[in-house]
């Protein structure tokens, strides 16, 4: 396995998976399998390394308006992330174990 120092895994190795995951359209479950990595590190993994633009397709736009939309849109869409994100916090806080 690509492992740097450690417990870490090489950044190479890290956004080769993310790669694979995307270009191969598999399950994160299946891929965390074949590659022998935990579930919620490949979340975090295609979190961080999903927006950089080598691995993420460009997007073209026709205009600055329809770019400004996307944007928007996207604004929205981590806001209710956040949101949902924060209740669930909340809520697991408040739950006895």
């Amino acid at each position: 396995m690509a492992r740097g120092n450690g417990n870490r895994y090489e950044e190479a190795f890290k956004i080769e998976t993310v790669k694979y995951i995307n270009e191969n359209h598999k399950s994160v479950a299946q891929v965390a399998r074949e590659v022998g990595v935990n579930e919620n590190t490949l979340y975090s993994w295609l979190k961080k390394y999903g927006q950089q633009p080598e691995i993420k397709a460009v997007k073209s736009f026709s205009s600055e308006s329809a770019e400004l939309r996307a944007l928007q849109k996207e604004i929205r869409d981590l806001q209710e992330e956040n949101e949902i994100l924060k209740k669930a916090m909340h809520y697991f806080a408040k739950s006895p174990r």
